[in-house]
């Protein structure tokens, strides 16, 4: 079971959401010539769009073979060559959440304080019962109130049930969850923790804890670890990516705030250091705004 593609019109909120760093890229392809200072200039705009200097370099080497090979003569032929390119960098990264590798797949959701990791459950709980599913949520950030209270609302939304515990062990409501959302033949559970700074090593020890025990409430579990990166933080987002991989292995992330502040070149950096999939991008507020990821359109928004 696939979530399903991006609707129609849902392009045109992307580019609005990147108008920022399309504008400074984009810009630099109105003159008349070739030359090294064109190539200078897009190298300093993908750095300022926090692309990182390993996909910057690796972009434009590819760029300029495949301008020599193509023997563009124009700057406009230049874009859409790098258009081309950063699409296919991308491409790794373009993989759908498949659900129904096992019943329930266990989704365990993390992320820093702040990045929009409840809300992203909330609109990937609503994406997922548009495709059918049947969905258990955990409110597994026991530490704070007001996560709870979030998730609670929520699944109220939703109409999806929550399984909550005031104060207690984070990893005791994950275990609970699986087996309730087994007994209830439920055909996701999302598990919501503790946002926290990747630099805090009891806590992100607590995270491989809640995972461990995820795996002893059902074999094989979590299927899905998701990170909920906000795209504004930039090249720290790539830090917080490394961080979270390295402790759980990863399977997902969900980019999200991508809404005209963020400069989004850092999807270049994460595909070009650390390519692990992104399932969605936020575009915005709404439910809709949740996407899933499309590497040639992102490209194509990106570059103009």
């Amino acid at each position: 079971m696939r979530v399903e593609p991006p609707p129609a019109g849902w392009f045109g909120r992307l580019r609005q959401g990147l108008r920022k760093t399309g504008a400074g890229i984009s810009g630099l392809f109105g003159g008349a010539r070739i030359d090294e200072a064109l190539f200078e200039e897009l190298e300093s705009a993908l750095i300022l769009a926090d692309a990182g200097v390993p996909a910057t370099t690796h972009l434009l080497e590819e760029l300029r073979r495949r301008v020599r090979a193509a023997r563009a003569e124009t700057p406009q032929q230049v874009r859409e060559l790098l258009r081309d390119v950063l699409a296919e960098l991308l491409s790794p990264l373009q993989k759908p959440l498949d659900i129904g590798r096992a019943r329930p797949t266990v989704i365990m959701m993390v992320g820093v304080n702040g990045a929009g990791k409840t809300t992203s459950i909330g609109k990937l709980t609503r994406h997922l019962q548009a495709a059918g599913c049947k969905v258990l949520l955990a409110a597994g950030d026991t530490f704070r109130a007001a996560a709870r209270e979030q998730l609670a609302a929520w699944g109220q939304r939703n109409e999806v049930q929550v399984i909550a515990q005031q104060g207690g062990d984070p990893a005791a409501v994950a275990f609970d969850s699986v087996q309730a959302g087994r007994a209830r033949d439920m055909d996701v559970v999302i598990v919501d923790t503790a946002g926290r700074l990747p630099t805090q090593a009891h806590l992100m020890e607590e995270l491989r804890k809640i995972k461990r025990v995820i795996g002893k409430a059902m074999d094989g579990a979590p299927h899905e670890a998701i990170l909920v990166i906000d795209a504004t933080n930039g090249q720290n987002a790539l830090a917080q990516l490394r961080a979270f991989d390295d402790a759980l292995g990863l399977s997902g992330i969900i980019l999200t705030k991508l809404d005209g502040s963020a400069k989004g070149g850092v999807i270049a950096a994460i595909a070009r250091e650390r390519p692990v999939p992104i399932y969605f991008v936020g575009v915005g507020e709404s439910l809709e705004d949740l996407q899933t990821f499309d590497a040639r359109a992102f490209s194509q928004a990106l570059v103009g």
